[in-house]
């Protein structure tokens, strides 16, 4: 079925009439009453059971109806989608999981720089989003993860982002040490696995998931001991964890701002590194080489806490970490 004979028949029912829909379609009368005389071949029944001012439709034009707008909507939304408006940019942004907190500085100082841009977002583990960066599914992303994506990529580091260990699991201190994990591959699971074999800690998986929000409720509700960034106790009321011999947490994992080669406009590069260290301010993150906090050299602020419902950050949000 051509959406453009759905579209009328759409357009004759809702505005009452052939010469008020050509109207409104910006065609003649006659190609209006064309369509629908196509419509009732293919469904092999009258469209309408009357026209005129007693415009009404036929059973089956009624089923017909249904599918129509239906199909008329889809087919709007998937143009809105994919095919942009005259002078707007399609941009698709990815976030590791664990920064999500960043996105609505950064979208509120993109959209600043950039109006005219159309965003899509989405979060996941940095591993993902690097994936679906060198694929093509992202112009950019956000990620905390040792290694940058593969070659045919920008990458630039914002610094590096200090972790440290939340929870107190419910177990004896000469038990294994229970941990609330993400799933492989992950950088961070493979540095905290490091840390405590370097220090001969006895641990065991007690807890895995993909979700952010699932590491976070496992430490709170005492089932394992887990690693995010710093500031997850201010972030997500996270428990530091106090052990005796517990080591060091890992070093600090690089930010990187990934750039798909040739994906993104010009102007995004530079609007997009300064809207990320601007949301990025108040994070543990430190210089690469100087080590010294970010957010103390810029006059820190606390990120905004994510409490109650909010602890997901939606469906969308709620995806795994780095």
């Amino acid at each position: 079925m051509q959406i453009n004979r759905l579209r009328t028949l759409v357009a004759v029912v809702e505005l009452g009439g052939f010469r008020r829909a050509a109207e409104s379609l910006h065609i003649t009368q006659p190609a209006v009453s064309q369509q629908i005389r196509q419509l009732s071949g293919l469904i092999r029944s009258p469209v309408f059971a009357s026209t005129g001012r007693n415009l009404r439709l036929s059973p089956r034009g009624e089923e017909l109806l249904r599918y129509a707008r239906r199909m008329v909507a889809l087919n709007d939304e998937a143009v809105d989608r994919f095919i942009p408006q005259s002078g707007q940019i399609m941009l698709s942004i990815g976030v590791t999981s664990q920064l999500g907190e960043v996105l609505p500085e950064f979208l509120r100082l993109l959209n600043r720089g950039m109006p005219h841009a159309q965003l899509s977002v989405r979060t996941g583990s940095s591993e993902e989003l690097a994936v679906q960066l060198t694929s093509g599914q992202l112009d950019a992303a956000l990620l905390l993860q040792a290694d940058p994506p593969a070659a045919g990529t920008d990458n630039r580091e914002l610094g590096r982002m200090r972790m440290a260990w939340f929870g107190r699991p419910a177990h004896g201190e000469r038990d294994a040490l229970p941990l609330a994990l993400f799933p492989e591959p992950c950088t961070l699971r493979g540095r905290v696995r490091e840390a405590l074999d370097a220090s001969d800690v006895e641990w065991r998986v007690a807890y895995e998931s993909s979700e952010l929000i699932g590491l976070r409720s496992a430490a709170k509700a005492g089932l394992g001991m887990t690693c995010l960034i710093a500031n997850g106790d201010e972030l997500w009321g996270l428990t530091p964890t106090v052990r005796p011999g517990l080591p060091a947490p890992p070093e600090p994992l690089p930010v990187t701002m990934a750039l798909a080669s040739g994906a993104v406009p010009d102007e995004f590069t530079g609007i997009a590194e300064k809207a990320f260290r601007q949301a990025l301010r108040g994070y543990p993150l430190v210089s690469a080489d100087a080590g010294t906090e970010h957010g103390t050299e810029a006059g820190s602020r606390t990120p905004p806490r994510a409490d109650g419902p909010a602890d997901d950050h939606s469906p969308a949000l709620a995806t795994a970490a780095a």
